[in-house]
């Protein structure tokens, strides 16, 4: 396994993907007292978000090739739709408004589009464009892996979450973690630009 490349693409899909961020949108969405069905959506939400992320990661970039958009475009394009997302995250709000309504949050929103968003669909198929050795890939699949995983942890653990880190906390971390999204979708664009260039 190519540790750095492990390493850069668990920070990149932590900083989008914010599994803090989403374990306290899980608290809110799902009752507190149903252990059961909290569980259920939970590994549902994480279990469909891995599938997600790796096919589209694995084949986007075919797929878009059959479309005639080059990897350089979608860098540039990912980059843009990456510092929106960033530029959310720093200026925006979120409620937290718990509900008693009993019903599947797994698909719409905890899946798509927090964790297997656009952001984090299109980060995907940029990391595993840059991952030309098959050491490279399964670092990408492996941190791909490590996230989900985690973030099902801290789904199932939200309540101590939230009482841990609480509102404030995930504000500070929310726009610190935006900030450090926006210096990466730079990135992305400078490099689509050089690719291009090039």
């Amino acid at each position: 396994m190519d540790l750095a490349t492990y390493l850069n693409a668990v920070t990149a899909l932590f900083v989008i993907i914010d599994p803090i961020g989403a374990a306290l949108i899980f608290h809110s969405l799902v009752p507190v007292g149903d252990n059961r069905h909290r569980f259920v959506m939970a590994a549902k939400a994480a279990l469909i978000s891995t599938l997600l992320l790796i096919i589209f990661g694995n084949y986007g970039e075919p797929l878009l090739s059959r479309l005639g958009i080059s990897i350089e475009a979608l860098r540039i394009s990912g980059g843009l739709l990456l510092f929106f997302t960033a530029f959310n995250m720093i200026t925006k709000d979120i409620e937290y408004n718990q509900t008693t309504e009993r019903k599947d949050v797994s698909v719409f929103p905890m899946s798509i589009p927090m964790l297997a968003g656009p952001g984090s669909l299109t980060l995907a198929i940029l990391l595993f464009s840059k991952a030309e050795s098959t050491a490279a890939q399964l670092s990408v699949l492996a941190a791909i892996l490590t996230i989900t995983a985690s973030t099902l942890v801290l789904m199932l653990l939200s309540k101590y979450v939230k009482l841990i880190i609480g509102r404030t906390g995930d504000e500070i971390l929310r726009r610190f973690l935006g900030v450090i999204l926006a210096a990466l979708a730079i990135q992305f664009v400078a490099d689509g630009v050089t690719g291009m260039i090039g």
